[in-house]
């Protein structure tokens, strides 16, 4: 393992962990919702885990730009020329930060020629990180939580089982009930933020199929695990999702899947293409 990688990845996990702190301390008190330009709710949380995680990861590693969702986003012409950078959502699922359910996260990537090579997801209600480290000759995951630290390992789809398919649990899409009404045997479970993708790295579910809009900082990190899990986060064309090629930060339709040798292209087929 690329030991400048999990240096670095270590430092992610403490300033993901310190955000998380911040994020619980309003999250025990009232706070203010206000809606942005998108629809999408904003929060003094959302600020604060920003500020905290910015302001660290530029002490940290000044040569290495940050890309927040609440930090503004650099015209494309500046960020073609990086090869390398941190991609950060301060709180993903501010939805699930509005109803208190807990399933929110705070999510740090950092991406390599448009692949992220960490990851880290801090959900601070669940006292849980997820961390993914890959280079290009090996890869590690991994939970950290009250048990201590467990590998983690995608699991091929069950023989004679149902898929279990893990949805949004605030945004699932007609598209993604179009999917899964082509697949064989299956069941759904619900969860919020980046924690979809993390229950197919640990193998408690098979695939997390998202049709509908979503930014790149919403699945970098969150992708690495799954990915150095064992495991694929595809476009609906079958070529790997990637970041940082194109003037939006919007991704196309994807799918996370545990059993990257399951036949989805079989399922796929014919199914409308959305680049965004």
């Amino acid at each position: 393992m690329d030991e400048t990688l999990d240096t670095l990845a270590e430092a992610a996990v403490k300033i993901a962990e310190a955000a998380g702190r911040e994020i619980l301390s309003i999250y025990a008190a009232d706070f203010d919702v206000e809606t942005k330009a998108d629809d999408s709710p904003l929060t003094a949380a959302d600020r604060a885990a920003h500020t905290r995680i910015n302001d660290a990861l530029t002490s940290k590693t000044p040569d290495i730009p940050v890309i927040s969702e609440e930090g503004g986003i650099p015209d494309a012409d500046i960020r073609r020329q990086w090869t390398r950078y941190w991609l950060v959502d301060p709180l993903d699922g501010t939805r699930e930060f509005v109803k208190r359910n807990g399933e929110f996260t705070v999510n740090i990537a950092l991406i390599d020629h448009g692949r992220p090579v960490i990851g880290v997801v801090h959900a601070p209600v669940l006292s849980r990180t997820y961390v993914g480290v890959q280079s290009l000759q090996s890869a590690r995951a991994e939970r950290r939580d009250t048990n201590g630290t467990t590998p983690l390992a995608t699991r091929a789809v069950p023989d004679g089982a149902p898929m279990t398919l893990v949805v949004s649990r605030s945004h699932r899409s007609p598209a993604v009930d179009a999917l899964v009404e082509r697949l064989p045997d299956y069941e759904t479970t619900s969860m919020g933020s980046s924690l979809k993708f993390c229950l197919v790295a640990e193998g408690s579910a098979d695939a997390y199929p998202r049709f509908g809009p979503t930014s790149e900082w919403d699945s970098g990190a969150a992708q690495c695990i799954v990915e150095a899990a064992g495991g694929a986060v595809i476009r609906t064309d079958g070529s790997p999702l990637r970041y940082n090629t194109k003037a939006s930060t919007l991704n196309p339709d994807f799918l996370a899947l545990g059993d990257p040798n399951w036949p989805w292209a079989e399922h796929l087929a014919g199914f409308p293409l959305e680049e965004r």
